[in-house]
């Protein structure tokens, strides 16, 4: 592996807080931000900038629709540690981001499936024309067509996006998935720097992290002690204790999860479980595995398997 040459984004506070609606308090996410820096993880992914009137829904913390004033008062000074924030297709008014100078974002995030792609690269346009570092996650790898995949290519090389993630949102990639993914990605779009987002539905976040790591993906997503959705992500503190760079130092990530993270993961389920990994093994959308585990039937999980895996067509009674 080559040295010294990826970023780690941590995004605890964004894709964990898919698991309790964002409810960190504004300790918690101090402190996640301190102890990052300490540790020396580049980027900090502070939640989404998406827009409350374009979404409906339950109320949500604040690290579902930053605003900036507020993230100025929650983080007054700001260390080399950058911030991320992600924002959806159709959730978001480009009007409500500020310019990058007047805003305490360094990398917008741009989340869109294949088929939205124009909307997608048109927003990463105007956030790069406001001076944001940009980046398109294009999401469901897995679901799409290899000639849609090649057409893509086409129009991300012809935008100015900076760095292009390729994520496993099912979390059913593996080693020779990932090897294939990015040396696809490496040669069609030479020009950008590449990311990775992996899920750990079949306990492969890591490998698949490092793997691309080693074929020269800059840019590795993680979260302290795998906080995301469903099964979570791959680990920080594996990561920074893994790469070879005398930058990064474990123990101030150990000491979020000896003060904040263990207690936080009796109250609120996220990781390995097993309808997480029939999902993963099936190359589903998690939220079956999600409703599964909020059943009564949680744990019933031939019968989960089964209802994923029939082939039966139930024709409706004229």
């Amino acid at each position: 592996m080559k040295q010294y040459d990826h970023k780690i984004l941590d995004c605890t506070i964004r894709d964990g807080g898919l698991t309790n609606n964002w409810d960190f308090s504004v300790e918690f996410v101090q402190d996640m931000y301190k102890g990052l820096s300490a540790a020396g993880v580049e980027y900090m992914e502070i939640g989404y900038k998406n827009s409350p009137k374009l979404l409906k829904g339950a109320p949500a913390g604040p690290w579902r629709f930053l605003d900036e004033g507020f993230l100025r008062e929650v983080i007054p000074q700001k260390t080399d540690t950058k911030l991320s924030a992600l924002v959806d297709i159709g959730r978001v008014d480009e009007n409500d981001i500020l310019p990058r100078e007047q805003s305490m974002l360094d990398l917008i995030r741009v989340a869109c499936y294949n088929h939205d792609l124009d909307k997608g690269l048109e927003l990463v346009k105007k956030f790069h024309n406001m001076g944001y570092e940009t980046s398109l996650n294009i999401m469901a790898l897995s679901h799409v067509m290899e000639n849609d995949l090649n057409e893509a290519f086409i129009a991300i090389n012809n935008s100015p996006v900076d760095l292009v993630y390729i994520v496993d949102s099912y979390g059913s990639m593996d080693h020779k998935d990932v090897d294939y993914m990015v040396t696809k990605f490496q040669r069609l779009i030479p020009e950008k720097t590449l990311g990775l987002h992996m899920h750990n539905n079949m306990q492969l976040a890591f490998s698949n992290t490092i793997m691309g790591a080693d074929k020269g993906v800059t840019f590795l997503d993680s979260s302290v002690y795998g906080m995301g959705r469903g099964a979570g992500n791959c680990t920080t503190e594996l990561l920074l204790s893994y790469l070879k760079n005398p930058r990064y130092d474990v123990k101030p990530v150990l000491e979020l999860i000896e003060h904040h993270m263990i207690a936080l993961r009796e109250k609120i389920e996220w990781g390995y479980l097993i309808p997480y990994m029939i999902a993963g093994v099936l190359d589903e959308h998690p939220r079956s595995a999600i409703a599964q585990l909020a059943s009564e039937d949680r744990n019933k999980l031939v019968d989960f398997y089964d209802k994923l895996t029939s082939t039966e067509i139930v024709i409706p009674k004229a």
